[in-house]
């Protein structure tokens, strides 16, 4: 019998110039090299032990099967009740709340409700790198527009209004807004959403809001979510993530906020894409919701290790910038090499065994800055940051 030997098809690629993430990059290089991962986004502690025993009676009889398309009714009321509670607009659990995969599923199907091919999407740079992709992927084109870069009086990056307003066109779509901002921690202020409100009043740009660190914010400042002002709630599809909240990204549940006309766009694609989302976990969540301090402190509690590792830092002769949100600092590293940050963030995984993020990944690669700096995640156990501190104490004397 003679086998035929035939060509692979030929295969054009949607992403082609997408390769792996830079998180999985550098989480497997810290594990090649045994490094504290300081890179990847991801708490190093568990969840609350009432979550997790809510979790394990979650498990009964009964709880098994696909939970409704648009989530748990009960966890959709919870978040609906959370949400009025902190910014006193007023979603409907039926027709407006829709528990998600996580947040990078909400706004992948955000983005694939709404965006049509040829569409415009404006996007702040630095990003989070699924939105250029998910952009792409629906056909539209993104419009990147730099923030305004940190100072010494003001050592926070900030959205420019003035570029962001001379990037709108006829074919904007929508606009890309994520506070608390990752990577460059900055949040927004009370004059940030009166020139968004400005801006976007009497045109049909929608916003897609990422607001997945919505809890965790320092130095007493709130958190100014779009929900905040009905003007922009109007527009708005509302992004967050329990991962964040309760210490479970492995779960991968979120939840999309949205007016019912969008929820109904984005249901058509959520459907689809995974239709129903884990339904024990839902239960749990719901139950451990009931109870509002389920989310007060976590402020208070990330800041502690902000601070901690800010110092820690600081002294191994590294720039802090201002963490204002997040989970995360970013630090130049002027003083310690003149390496690029790629070079860098490898350096100081395999050498110093702390696995760092270059900030530079999460631009467009012809607009990275030339500016040195690095994005380290606090959201781990004392001994992890003591640990972390301690391999970075001999950077200074390099």
């Amino acid at each position: 019998m003679t086998i035929r030997h035939f060509a692979p098809p030929k295969l054009v690629s949607r992403l082609p110039d997408v390769g792996t993430t830079i998180f999985s990059v550098m989480s497997q290089l810290a594990a090649n090299h045994q490094a504290i991962n300081l890179g990847q986004g991801f708490p190093s502690f568990d969840p609350d032990p009432v979550l997790l025993e809510a979790a394990r009676r979650s498990l009964q009889p009964g709880n098994h099967q696909y939970a409704p398309m648009a989530g748990l009714p009960a966890l959709r009321e919870a978040i609906a009740a959370k949400t009025l509670r902190l910014t006193g607009q007023a979603y409907d659990p039926d027709s407006e709340i829709t528990v998600t995969a996580g947040a990078t599923q909400a706004l992948s199907s955000a983005i694939s409700a709404v965006v049509h091919p040829g569409d415009e999407v404006v996007v702040l740079e630095p990003f989070y790198d699924s939105y250029i992709p998910s952009i792409r992927l629906a056909g539209g084109v993104p419009i990147v527009v730099p923030m305004r870069q940190p100072t010494v009086a003001d050592p926070v990056f900030r959205p420019d209004w003035e570029r962001i307003s001379a990037a709108i066109t006829s074919r904007t779509r929508a606009i890309m807004v994520n506070f608390p901002h990752n990577p460059t921690c900055s949040v927004l202020t009370e004059s940030d959403l009166d020139a968004l409100e400005n801006l976007v009043g009497g045109t049909d740009i929608l916003l897609i809001s990422d607001e997945v660190y919505e809890h965790i914010v320092f130095d007493g400042e709130p958190h100014r979510s779009m929900a905040s002002r009905p003007a922009l709630a109007a527009r708005s599809f509302i992004v967050s993530s329990f991962g964040k909240t309760v210490h479970a990204t492995g779960w991968k549940i979120g939840y999309c906020c949205a007016p019912a006309n969008l929820t109904t766009e984005f249901r058509k694609v959520h459907q689809f894409v995974v239709y129903a989302v884990n339904s024990t976990l839902q239960h749990a969540l719901a139950e451990f919701m009931a109870k509002p301090a389920h989310y007060e402190g976590l402020s208070a509690f990330y800041q502690q290790k902000r601070d901690y590792l800010a110092r820690g830092l600081a002294k191994a002769g590294f720039e802090v910038l201002h963490s204002q949100g997040t989970f995360f600092l970013v630090a130049g590293y002027q003083a310690l090499s003149e390496s690029s940050p790629d070079e860098f963030a490898r350096w100081l995984t395999i050498t110093h065994g702390v696995a760092v993020i270059p900030l530079s990944a999460f631009y467009t690669p012809a607009r990275a800055p030339e500016a040195r700096w690095v994005r380290f995640c606090f959201a781990k156990t004392p001994d992890v940051l003591d640990a972390a501190i301690e391999r970075l104490e001999g950077l200074r004397a390099l």
